[in-house]
């Protein structure tokens, strides 16, 4: 018995004869992926899932030591900054001692230098004026002794003259 109920419609038709649609086939092969399928695409999804799982764990792990790095990297910025600083404070102050340190010393070599230019001329005004003493005395003492003669006799040249003479010894 061959029941063919078949419905056309401009083109369309249903056909239900089961050995000619193979519905059975398609519900063997339903009811196999069903019972088969959620077992081996359950181990792939799970195999799936730690790797994912195992990946996100390393992403985490190279997350924290970048950012345990960067905390380092950052504290060592701060304390290279707050070095290089101080360095240049250090520099300042010592930059700032070297040119005190320069204009102490100018300051003594020219008080240094007057000094002596001061002791040289005291030393040439007390020559100058000890070689004008000599002078003015040799010039008096010529006049006396070109004067003396016509005032004083013999006797009291002599007394006169060794006078003289021990004064300027002693002197």
């Amino acid at each position: 018995m061959n029941y063919h109920f078949f419905l056309a419609i401009e083109g369309f038709g249903l056909n239900l004869n089961l050995f000619e649609t193979n519905v059975i086939n398609l519900a063997v092969v339903v009811f196999g992926l069903y019972k088969f399928l959620p077992n081996f695409l359950g181990g792939m999804l799970e195999r799936r899932r730690s790797l994912i799982l195992s990946d996100l764990q390393d992403a985490e792990d190279r997350l924290f030591k970048a950012k345990n790095s960067l905390a380092e990297a950052k504290k060592d910025l701060a304390a290279a900054e707050e070095k290089a600083k101080k360095i240049r404070s250090d520099c300042k102050a010592r930059a700032e001692a070297i040119r005190l340190e320069s204009e102490k010393r100018t300051v003594e070599e020219m008080a240094r230098i007057k000094q002596g230019a001061a002791s040289d001329l005291n030393a040439e005004a007390s020559r100058v004026s000890a070689q004008l003493r000599r002078e003015a005395a040799r010039i008096a003492i010529e006049k006396a002794l070109t004067a003396l003669p016509k005032k004083l006799d013999e006797k009291a040249q002599i007394k006169f003259l060794s006078r003289s003479i021990k004064n300027m010894e002693i002197v």
